[in-house]
Order: C-alpha cells, then structure tokens, then sequence
C-alpha cells in the first residue's frame, strides 16, 4: 500500500516540478493523508454533527431511538452504544466506528461459542465472517435479530436469498410440505458438533428420524401400507428420501436400487417378525450375491483386496436409494474414511483434489478390490490422472441417467462434472506439455539407449493426489514457485539439468 502510496506521489512530483517547494510539501502532504485514509478498509465515517468526546448513550438515542425499539432487541443495547460504538473527536469533527475491525469480530466478542476458529464440524458459511448478512445488529420484527423472517417465498425468506430448496421443482416432482412451515421448523443456523453426523453437518433439530417423526406419525396405516408394513420406525428417513424436493413422486432420492424402485420388496425382504427386518437369504451378503455375482467374483479373486469389502454389502451400500451412484449409505467419502482415518486428516488441509474429497474415492479407486497396487484403476499413475486431465479425455454420456461415464463405464460422474469444477484439460503432445511447453509429464529416456530411463518422472513426481496445504496440490505443500522447480532443476541456464534420475 506504502509502495504505491509512493508512487502516486512520485509521479505528481514530477508534474508539479517547478512550483515552489513550500506550495509543494502542503499538496503532498494533503495527499498522502488522503491516499492512507482512502487505502485503510472500514475507515471511520465522518457523523453529520459534532460530538462532545465524553457522549453517552442518551444523546446518541436522541436521533437514534429506532435502534433500541422494536419487537426483537439485541441485548446488547441494554449495555449502551458505546460497548459496540467508538466516538473519535478532532477538533470539530467527530467521527464513529465499531470497537473492532470487522462487525463479526465485535460478534464474536460476546457470542464466543459462535467462533468458527473454535468449532468443530460444518459452519453456516455466513456465520464464519458475515453475520450481518442474516442479523440486525440492533432490532428487528424477527427473533435472533433476523434481517427477514425464514419462512415464505424467495424475497421474504431470508435463507431463500441463498439457498434454492424446494424453488424449481420438476414439473412430476415432489415438494416436502414442511417447507412451507419454515425452515427452522428442522434446522438450527449455528448448530455444529461431530463432523460425519447429520445432526451437525446439516445443521438439523433433531437427528432423523426423530425429526421426521415429530409430524409423521409411524403408525398411521397409510404410512405403513406405503413401506410394505416393513419396520422403518427407526430407519434414517433420509436414506431414501430427499427432505427438500425431488423429481421423483414421494420424495425419493435421485438413486434407487432396482428391485426398491419397481416395489418389488418381496425379492429381499420376508414379512417382518416382531418388529424387525427378515431377509429372504441368511444374511445380507447371500443376498446380495445372488443378483450381484460379479462383485462376489471381484471380492474374491482380486490381487489385491480390499478388506472393506470382504463383510457384508450393507456395511457400505444402502440397499434401497441413495444421492449418488453406488448407492453409498452415506456419502461416496464418507463411507470410505470411516475407516480410512489417515485420510481423513488429508481432507482438513485447505486445498482438496475435487474426486478425493468431493466426488467419491470410487473415482479413482475399485472399491471391491482390483489388480493394481493402492486399488487404482490403472496398473500405472499417469493414466488414471490423464483419464479426466489428458487431452484425448472422452467422457461418455449416457443419456438416459443424465450422466458421464470414464474408465470404461465403470465410474459415472454429474452430466456437468467438468464444466462445474473446471477441470483443467492438459495440452499435452506426445508426453510433453505441462506445466511449461517441452516439460515431460512422463519417464524421460536416455538419448543413448532409448530403452534405459534417464528421469523417473510421474504427475506424482509434482503433485499430491488428495490434498495440500497450498494451491496445485504441489508435492510436501510446496508454494507454485520457482523454488519448488530448483527440486530438480539445479541449472535455471540449463533446465535440461536435473537432479533427479539415473
């Protein structure tokens, strides 16, 4: 800021040569003074009246009493407008700013528990730096000091002017009606606790399906004949339901499983015994083998297993609908680092590669066991990174399912996967290309013999394949610079000479 403080003034110098220094030093000085005011965020704003500099609350109330009236009052204003307020008097101009620098930090300075530096689990994006963006600092016609009520159509309801729940409906879709009541009817804004539960992650009243059944009542006979007089008492409603809307009748959840979706129960389930659950088969494995053979065949005859895998289908799938391919039971990553807590940590690191921790590790991983070292879908690492970033990149789209399909088939993806997250498409040619041009993304071979490799050289030799604490996923959360290439280029005059390979 100093630096180009300084330059504005050079080049005003330079206009003003000539002129004599003390009419000079005065236009530069008022200048300075106004390029750092301008420069300073949140500067103080100049009040229409003076002040005296020992003002309290009453005076302020003189001109503002529609601050501390109304059917919601912040408690603060009981405290006066100096525990928020600070009054700056020069001369004859006062000036009034908050005690903080930012409206969140002052927040913060009595709603500690609001802290989201402090909180573990999913915050409300807003809550973590704006909380003015849904709160009045001092009154309102709303409880919580709410800018608009959290109910009614977008434009009246406050958490409609981000969120798009229940707005576009498809024209033979369905809409949960507990909409209309308001969205804290099910959600607490600021509620946060153990990541991985929706409880917290979704910021909800209650965990389902105690909250669903506070207006559904289980033993209402339509509502039983609707689940095939199947137990669903204690079920996660969510499971197969969507809570906002769908394009689907009932609610349901964008996947379903085959045999849930045509209502033919009778395939799996026996009639219920004493409230619970029969399966038509021993156990959940048996019969899930017998339409999903193949599977068995994969878990069994796999080179490298996959120990998740080896227990019961349901361990990991849901048997009846989910919100994304695979039927995972809960989410196509989370159901993985339940296990795979080393990753886990990967996931906290500010900069994630989008199909580790976003799309699912089946993207890049067979979840049932395959042939490749680390269960990639490839014998080797730069196939597998060039299957969605190399140039010859084909996604197929199937039509039907409004999706894309890589790797044979075997992983679909959202129809507008690449356009959403932007993957980048390397301009490779003939192995080269990337970051810089002529830079080999691939082994170099020796000029001598060409079946001898000179440098090893995968996209791993770079990047990190889940996360990293800086941008590019560079190797041990390197900065993109020109000290990350000095790791194997030891000659910038001659970048052909590395320190890597042979």
């Amino acid at each position: 800021m100093f630096r180009e403080t300084s330059s504005r003034i050079s080049a005003i110098e330079e206009i003003d040569a000539g002129r004599t220094l003390p009419r000079f030093s005065y236009r530069r000085l008022g200048l300075l003074v106004f390029l750092l005011f301008a420069a300073v965020p949140g500067f103080a704003k100049e009040h229409p009246v003076p002040l005296d500099k020992n003002v309290d609350s009453a005076k302020c109330l003189e001109c503002h009493a529609d601050k501390s009236k109304g059917k919601f009052v912040h408690s603060a204003i009981a405290t006066g407008c100096l525990s928020c307020h600070e009054v700056r008097v020069n001369r004859e101009v006062t000036h009034v700013k908050l005690i903080t620098a930012t409206p969140a930090a002052l927040c913060i300075s009595c709603h500690g528990d609001k802290n989201a530096a402090d909180i573990k689990g999913t915050v409300h994006p807003p809550a973590v730096r704006d909380c003015l963006k849904c709160h009045d600092p001092h009154t309102s016609d709303n409880k919580n000091q709410l800018l608009k009520p959290t109910s009614g159509d977008k434009g009246q309801n406050l958490c409609l002017d981000c969120h798009t729940q229940g707005l576009n409906v498809p024209e033979k879709g369905s809409r949960h009606a507990a909409l209309d009541m308001g969205c804290d009817t099910c959600h607490t804004t600021h509620k946060t606790g153990e990541p991985g539960k929706a409880e917290f992650d979704f910021h909800l009243t209650k965990a389902p399906p105690a909250l669903c059944i506070d207006c559904h009542d289980v033993k209402d006979a339509s509502l039983q004949k609707a689940h095939h007089d199947q137990p669903f008492a204690t079920a996660d409603c969510t499971g197969c339901h969507d809570p906002h809307q769908s394009a689907a009748p009932k609610l349901m959840a964008k996947f379903l499983h085959p045999p849930f979706a045509e209502k033919s129960c009778d395939m799996c389930h026996a009639p219920a015994k004493d409230g619970k659950v029969v399966l038509t088969q021993a156990d959940a494995k048996s019969l899930c083998v017998t339409c999903h053979d193949d599977k068995a065949k994969q878990i069994d005859s796999a080179k490298v297993p996959h120990p998740g895998a080896a227990g019961d289908c349901t361990d990991c799938h849901s048997p009846h609908a989910s919100r994304q391919p695979g039927l995972p039971k809960t989410n196509a990553v989370d159901i993985c680092l339940g296990c795979h807590s080393d990753q886990a940590d990967q996931a906290k690191k500010h900069y994630v590669h989008q199909p580790a921790f976003k799309q699912g590790c089946a993207t890049c991983h067979e979840p049932h066991g395959g042939d490749n070292d680390h269960l990639l879908r490839t014998a080797s690492v730069n196939p597998l990174c060039l299957e969605c970033h190399g140039p010859d990149s084909q996604p197929q789209k199937l039509e039907a399912e409004h999706v894309l399909t890589i790797f044979d088939g075997k992983v679909k993806l959202p129809e507008d996967y690449y356009q959403k997250n932007k993957v980048p498409i390397l301009p490779l040619r003939y192995g080269v290309g990337h970051p810089v041009e002529g830079h080999p993304v691939a082994d170099v071979m020796s000029a001598t013999d060409i079946t001898k490799v000179k440098t090893h050289l995968t996209c791993l030799s770079c990047h990190q394949p889940h996360s990293s604490a800086q941008p590019d996923l560079l190797v041990k959360d390197q900065q993109n610079n020109m000290a990350f290439c000095d790791t194997c280029h030891k000659n910038r005059v001659n970048m052909r000479d590395v320190t890597t390979g042979n």
